[in-house]
């Protein structure tokens, strides 16, 4: 009982007492098994390896682009863009080794590697503020980025030489480009306006002076579709500013637009009645100051002249015009002075250039012409002469002049002409003046005034005796003529008693007058009785006649 009781009280121990007289279990062998923690790591691995794959086949070719600055370029941030799309990074700036300009390593990407074509253009894009307008506002809050005109060519390299202003006209603008021959720049710019009948139709893209320096070149472009309206006989001139023209018909104002006044710009057209075909890119013109300039007609060949004139030729400046009979036939070069080998004497030499085709029958207008040596020899002459009296400008006048000395043309060795010369008439009126002076000095002025001033001695003294007479008159002639005076008035008072309506006189008079107005009828009764009766101066008047009568 005791044991039982024992034995029921501790069942574990029972239980650890059979398991350990079991014998141990044998172990199945199978295949190793990896981890699942361990598939994290691999597949990250191979994305890591793909994306380096990726990059390293994304990767275009690396460029080198110079700008005179790194004002705006970040390594590693400023971005390439074409049209506003991420082409390439630059990776590194570096500063050249004669420290003229930085170097910008650029890293294209693989699909833009046709951007490292040989006529590639890149710029750095930024706030700029010209007169075309204002660009690159964005780059105030985005930062500034390389802008890039891809090139066309199938060349490519890795150097380029960056652009510090933007380009006017990028590649893919279609169009054409001309060349413009000008004397001066004058208020042209680059982004300066083309007009064509007042239409915006191009701009100029860049200029640079000629290699002797004596002209300017302008790049120009046209876009389509305007630039099939440039034909090879197209004009080109100045359109900045305003042309203000005051003749016959009124005042005229020209100009082609308010940005033309400000920016300066060009317009073209050409001459009427012109077939012209269509220019060729990168045809080459003339640019001219003036639209009447560019569309006159060509001038022909071009004769060398010079005048010598024996005065000043103040006001008579290069680019004067010589005019034929109100025709402008063509313009002073140059003005100089000539001296004789003593020095004694100096005459003004003005050297010109006349075009005989502005004038009908041009060809005979040349100097060796017959024309030409007549219209010389009857007194054809060069003179001066005032063109604006506002602003002192002359000019010199071929006029004939019948009275001028006889002379002839001469040829010179040069080929020049020498055309004879008469004086201004501004010499003229001061020779008249000169002799009118002259006239003056002699008059006699002193002895005109010596003899006035006799005669104004004796006018005085004639003024006193008339005075003294006067006096006279006052005292003794003055009382006589007033008892003079008196005694008419007495007559005229004895007149008028007599002759007024009351007076005896009167009355009487009026009496006898109608006594001879009755006597006046009874002669006119006798006188129609006689004619009536006329034997009654013989027989006397009759009783019967007396009854008939009654």
């Amino acid at each position: 009982m005791t044991e039982n009781n024992t034995t029921n009280s501790n069942p574990d121990h029972d239980l650890n007492q059979a398991v350990e007289t079991l014998p141990p279990p044998e172990k199945k062998k199978g295949k190793w098994r990896p981890a699942l923690i361990w598939l994290i790591p691999f597949i990250a691995l191979l994305i890591a390896l793909s994306l380096a794959i990726k990059s390293i086949l994304a990767i275009g070719p690396t460029i080198h682009v110079s700008f005179r600055t790194a004002e705006g370029l970040v390594a590693g941030k400023t971005t390439v863009k074409y049209r506003q799309v991420d082409i390439g990074l630059v990776r590194e700036i570096v500063l050249s080794d004669d420290r003229s300009h930085v170097i910008a390593k650029i890293e294209l990407r693989k699909d833009a590697s046709n951007f490292a074509a040989k006529d590639s253009r890149f710029w750095v894009v930024r706030p700029r503020v010209g007169t075309s307008g204002v660009s690159g506002i964005d780059t105030l809050f985005s930062g500034s980025y390389i802008e890039v005109d891809g090139g066309k060519s199938d060349e490519k390299k890795e150097d380029f030489n960056g652009l510090e202003v933007p380009p006017v006209v990028t590649s893919d603008v279609p169009g054409k480009r001309f060349f413009l021959k000008a004397k001066d720049l004058g208020s042209l710019d680059i982004g300066s306006p083309i007009y064509y009948r007042r239409i915006n139709v191009g701009q100029i893209t860049a200029y640079n002076l000629a290699n002797d320096g004596k002209y300017v070149e302008l790049q120009t472009f046209i876009r389509s579709p305007y630039d099939k309206f440039v034909t090879q006989d197209a004009r080109f001139w100045q359109a900045s500013g305003v042309d203000v023209t005051l003749n016959a018909s009124g005042f005229n104002l020209d100009t082609q637009s308010l940005a033309s006044i400000v920016a300066g710009g060009i317009a073209f057209g050409y001459p009427e009645n012109s077939n012209a075909q269509i220019a060729q890119n990168l045809s080459h013109f003339n640019l001219w100051d003036s639209k009447a300039e560019a569309l006159k007609d060509p001038d022909g060949k071009p004769i060398s002249v010079e005048m010598y004139f024996d005065q000043s030729l103040r006001g008579l400046t290069a680019g004067a015009p010589i005019d034929f009979m109100g025709i402008e036939v063509g313009n002073i070069k140059s003005i100089n002075a000539e001296f004789d080998r003593n020095y004694s004497r100096v005459r003004m030499r003005a050297e010109g250039t006349i075009y005989p085709s502005r004038l009908a029958h041009g060809q005979d207008m040349d100097p060796n012409g017959e024309i030409f040596k007549r219209f010389v020899q009857n007194g054809w002459r060069a003179q001066m002469r005032t063109g604006n009296l506002l602003t002192g400008q002359n000019y010199i006048a071929f006029d004939l002049f019948p009275k001028a000395k006889p002379a002839f043309i001469k040829v010179l060795q040069s080929g020049t002409f020498e055309v004879p010369t008469m004086p201004s008439e501004l010499k003229g009126l001061q020779a008249q003046v000169s002799q009118i002076a002259d006239k003056l000095t002699k008059f006699p002025l002193v002895e005109i005034g010596q003899d006035m001033r006799k005669t104004l001695g004796n006018m005085n003294t004639a003024i006193d005796s008339t005075n003294q007479l006067v006096q006279q008159l006052d005292g003794k002639v003055a009382p006589e003529l007033q008892s003079t005076l008196n005694d008419v008035r007495g007559t005229l008072r004895s007149t008028e008693s007599i002759l007024s309506s009351d007076a005896p006189l009167q009355r009487d008079v009026r009496r006898a007058l109608q006594q001879m107005t009755r006597a006046a009828a009874s002669l006119q009764l006798m006188s129609d009785y006689i004619e009536q009766h006329p034997e009654s101066l013989i027989r006397g008047k009759t009783p019967e006649v007396d009854r008939n009568e009654k």
